[in-house]
């Protein structure tokens, strides 16, 4: 269960106003959109589906339960063998930026805001950067929050920030955007319960090929809103 302060802090981590810069990504969405790929709700809704059932949403809820296991059994050699394979488990430079570059931010407001001796020491163990899937589950751990709230608060902001580069970008109106959001719940939760039912990241591997292009073609756009 998850009381009302582990509540609170959840919701403030992973609000679209807490400062990491989440606006900024959209995971290659840019370019699939450039390409006629995505141009409306439905395949916009299908597309990031794709991503959460084979894409960033398997590999890095998969992550983030392991560094919560490790975070909240107080396995430090554990914890810092997930955090080095989510750093390097990334398919193009833009999608190592995206996670390195929120990871280190989230840690770094997060142990300020909520000031933690523990957050501190792995930071300095990967010299200041952790990938953000390892930095929100080991805050929520460390704080008491349920792995499964953790977890399905964790990829519907993933969801819900791709949904905000869309509207942005397509362009989609709010309205459709909610619509497919509210079409992503089912999603959501089938990969929440997906990675935690793994028990060995041995067992993880993506099949996201296209996402992977559409992210390395977006280095070489033109013109771009977003930092990947």
């Amino acid at each position: 269960m998850t009381d009302g302060a582990q509540l609170y802090r959840l919701l403030a981590w992973l609000s679209p106003a807490y400062p990491i810069g989440a606006f900024s990504y959209s995971h290659g969405l840019e370019y699939a959109i450039e390409e006629g790929l995505v141009r409306d709700r439905e395949s916009l809704r299908a597309w990031i589906a794709s991503v959460l059932a084979n894409g960033a949403g398997r590999v890095d809820g998969a992550l983030f339960a392991a560094a919560w296991r490790a975070a909240e059994a107080g396995d430090a050699a554990e914890l810092d063998a997930v955090a080095a394979l989510a750093a390097a488990w990334r398919g193009t430079a833009e999608m190592a930026l995206e996670s390195r570059q929120q990871g280190a931010s989230f840690a770094t407001i997060t142990k300020t805001a909520w000031p933690d001796a523990r957050l501190d020491e792995l930071l300095a163990r990967h010299d200041g950067e952790i990938a953000l899937p390892v930095a929100v589950a080991v805050a929520a751990a460390w704080h008491g929050i349920a792995l499964s709230a953790a977890l399905t608060g964790y990829l519907h902001a993933f969801a819900a920030n791709l949904v905000s580069a869309a509207v942005r970008a397509i362009p989609l109106g709010q309205t459709d955007g909610q619509r497919a959001l509210a079409g992503l719940e089912a999603d959501v939760a089938d990969a929440c319960a997906r990675a935690i039912a793994v028990r060995s990241l041995d067992d993880v591997g993506g099949a996201a090929p296209l996402v992977d292009w559409c992210s390395m073609r977006h280095e070489m756009q033109y013109t771009r809103l977003f930092r990947s």
